[in-house]
């Protein structure tokens, strides 16, 4: 994807089209569904556990320009729809992957929203969340323009679920095939242990080190991570290297598997137990708001990661979910689903000139219905409805 790079497309690319501008629907109609995975009745009922904070997202795209101090600019285009670590969660859920999410929501409307979205809508698992009276929906503004985004929130720390220490509270982490950790400098987690003691493989990403020491040592739950997955710029400041390929061998050093995303250029991975590493090129595509996108492109390579995919297939699967989603609003309701990936397939398929991209994903065809699709794929566009309690 070309995210805020806006790259055209090259040698090696793929071309994106466009998918329209309406946000998805809450939920995907079943017969497009496809459950990745082989289960057996020993396996957790659960296949992925996350926890974070749930926002508002409100996103205004179509704006020509950064707001400019003292003038008025007006969007041509809106979307609101859960964020946050929502993001993830929805991106997950979608590709068939039957997704826990704890998380703290607030008890005004935006919460109701955020909770009957990812819920009900997506099928995400909440009982590990909570509901805190008097506590107000955390609220991110993102602004898009020239593929970049800028954006205001709001929020104050959620306070301790007190249902947790009540006797009979669910287990939290629950029992799953995997958990996806957001790593902090000096921060540890107690439940990234736990759950990794109990046999989930644990996915990690990280964000900007604000203390601007970038020491990988004080990422101390990285010890319990089967997979580390920054952007170039994070791992080349962490492994003090001045090329994300050197950063992600360097890493690979710490971490089982590590993968490094380079923007346009793709992304690289080492895989230190086997010696195998994998680089694939970057779908270059018209951002309409790239809010989200890494949040998709983790959840796509922890889908083929547990569905037992080659390295290169993971990394092509999951530059792909993240190039279809920034091609609509929001984080979490633009995360495609397989309808999304099958006709985009059976669309780029009939494109000539792509046989040198298309070598990398050539696996879907095992994967995907093969019957025609239209295109661009519309869903419907949610809103907020505000109601009397």
């Amino acid at each position: 994807m070309t995210g805020s790079d806006g790259v055209q497309p090259g040698e090696g690319e793929l071309r994106g089209f466009d998918r329209g501008t309406g946000l998805h629907g809450a939920e995907p109609p079943a017969d497009h569904l496809l459950d990745p995975l082989t289960r057996t009745p020993a396996d957790p009922d659960i296949d992925v556990y996350l926890t974070g904070t749930v926002f508002l997202d409100i996103i205004f795209t179509g704006l020509g320009c950064a707001p400019v101090r003292g003038t008025e600019s007006w969007a041509r285009g809106m979307g609101s729809s859960p964020g946050g670590i929502a993001n993830m969660a929805a991106a997950l859920a979608r590709l068939g992957l039957r997704t826990s999410l704890a998380a703290a929501f607030g008890d005004d409307v935006y919460g109701d929203y955020c909770w009957e979205c990812l819920h009900k809508g997506e099928g995400i698992d909440l009982s590990p969340s909570h509901r805190v009276p008097g506590w107000h929906s955390p609220v991110t503004v993102s602004m898009a323009y020239e593929g970049e985004r800028t954006m205001v929130s709001h929020g104050h720390e959620a306070p301790p679920p007190a249902v947790l220490e009540q006797e009979g509270a669910p287990d939290c982490p629950p029992r799953c095939r995997a958990a996806v950790a957001a790593l902090a400098p000096g921060r540890r987690e107690d439940w990234i242990a736990v759950a990794a003691g109990r046999g989930s493989r644990i996915f990690a990403d990280v964000g900007w080190d604000e203390t601007g020491r970038w020491e990988l040592a004080a990422l101390e739950d990285l010890a319990h991570c089967e997979a580390f997955l920054p952007n170039a710029e994070e791992a080349m400041r962490y492994t003090r290297t001045e090329c994300p390929r050197a950063a992600a061998r360097a890493l690979a050093d710490k971490v089982p598997l590590a993968v490094v995303t380079m923007g346009a250029e793709g992304a690289y991975a080492v895989d230190s137990a086997t010696g195998e590493t994998a680089s694939v090129p970057a779908i270059a595509v018209e951002a309409l708001d790239p809010t989200g996108a890494g949040d998709v492109f983790v959840a796509g390579f922890v889908a083929g990661t547990l569905a037992g995919w080659p390295l290169a297939d993971r990394l092509a699967f999951a530059g792909l979910t993240a190039a279809l989603s920034v091609q609509e609003f929001g984080g979490s309701l633009s995360a495609p689903g397989w309808a999304e990936v099958a006709a985009w397939w059976q669309q780029v398929k009939s494109i000539d000139d792509q046989a040198a991209a298309l070598r990398h994903y050539a696996f879907l065809d095992a994967l995907v219905p093969t019957a025609p699709r239209p295109w661009p794929l519309r869903r419907a566009v949610p809103t907020i409805g505000f109601r009397t309690r």
